[in-house]
């Protein structure tokens, strides 16, 4: 499912569009698709991760390698989908060899996830990963001192952000899955508090 969420200027391109075919940054000359991000937004929740790996960049869409998969399952163990939820990245285009993107390279691409997030409005952003974590936080005027420390907490404010560990990382380092799930049960959480 991919679904075009923006118009992004008077002549009719969508944000979608225009990340397809972005020059901002060298990222470009090596990509295959650009990956500007998919889902639902049933409810209001964003997944943010840091940058498209090998499976990204070949088939154009967020997350559908084995980290993808473990993203899914992780929605699935709190009662959701991709239906519900819009998952997207800082840097839509893969760096090579799925390398740390750059600060020139998040710089380039951060207008379009600014974009985003001020026209899809979330009411929960989750950052997946400590880039992803870092800009978020920093963006909302909160500081981060490691994605150790800020992975399953809650800052609240006009959005609230939950950050947590990139699923990549939790599949490398197994020793994180518990602390990942812990996350989501508190995403969980929130979420139920804001139906109440």
């Amino acid at each position: 499912m991919q679904t075009s969420l923006f118009s992004f200027d008077s002549a009719g391109d969508s944000l979608d569009d225009k990340i397809r075919e972005c020059k901002k940054c060298g990222l470009w000359k090596t990509r295959t698709h650009a990956v500007p991000g998919e889902g639902g937004f049933r409810k209001k929740v964003m997944f943010v991760g840091e940058a498209p790996g090998k499976w990204e960049d070949i088939k154009g869409r967020p997350f559908v390698g084995a980290a993808g998969k473990y993203l899914d399952e992780l929605l699935a163990t709190i009662g959701l989908s991709r239906d519900d939820v819009y998952i997207t990245n800082i840097v839509k285009c893969r760096p090579p060899n799925n390398r740390d993107p750059t600060d020139e390279e998040i710089r380039a691409c951060a207008p379009y996830l600014e974009w985003q997030i001020e026209h899809m409005r979330p009411r929960v952003i989750c950052p997946l990963g400590r880039f992803s974590a870092k800009f978020i936080l920093e963006k909302f005027g909160f500081t981060m001192k490691s994605i150790t420390a800020a992975q399953g907490k809650i800052y609240r404010g006009d959005i609230i952000i939950i950050p947590m560990f990139h699923p990549a990382a939790a599949l490398y380092h197994g020793k994180w899955k518990p602390e990942l799930e812990k996350a989501f049960a508190t995403l969980k959480s929130v979420l139920d508090d804001m139906e109440n």
